[in-house]
């Protein structure tokens, strides 16, 4: 983890990350719009129980956060200044984080103050749904045979 202070050439280059095998398309960074960096970095990290992977400030007036997910192997981003990553704060849809215990899961957000729907059964599925401070919505998705 670095701060945002640290320069980019200064990130460490063996991530402990395993090689990409040829012929692989591994999703590994999805970009989340936001409005504010800080608060956003504070609801994912704090409230969703998100590691903090990546923030620094390669140039100035550029920022770039990377989080992710206890578990996932694919992280976020949030990030200003780069114009290949500009989309309206707010406007990614559908996110899921998969659980092995919803009701669990769901609770243990919901002691961290994170406003969650109650599970909803759609088919032997199971979702609950919210959404972070800029509106971006996401959802935990239970599949019992998993």
């Amino acid at each position: 983890m670095t701060d945002a202070t640290t320069p980019a050439n200064e990130i460490p280059k063996d991530s402990g990350n395993p090689p990409v095998p040829p012929g692989t398309l591994l999703l590994e960074l999805v970009p989340v719009p936001v409005t504010d960096i800080e608060r956003a970095k504070a609801f994912y990290q704090d409230q969703l129980g998100f590691r903090l992977d990546v923030d620094v400030s390669p140039k100035p007036d550029v920022r770039i956060v990377q989080l992710t997910p206890p578990g996932s192997a694919c992280s976020i981003t949030l990030a200003e200044g780069l114009p290949t990553l500009d989309m309206p704060p707010g406007t990614l849809r559908g996110l899921h984080l998969v659980v092995a215990d919803i009701e669990a899961s769901r609770a243990e957000l919901v002691a961290r103050g994170v406003e969650i729907s109650e599970v909803e059964d759609l088919g032997g599925v199971f979702y609950a749904y919210f959404a972070d401070p800029d509106g971006n919505t996401w959802c935990l998705q239970h599949m019992p045979w998993r």
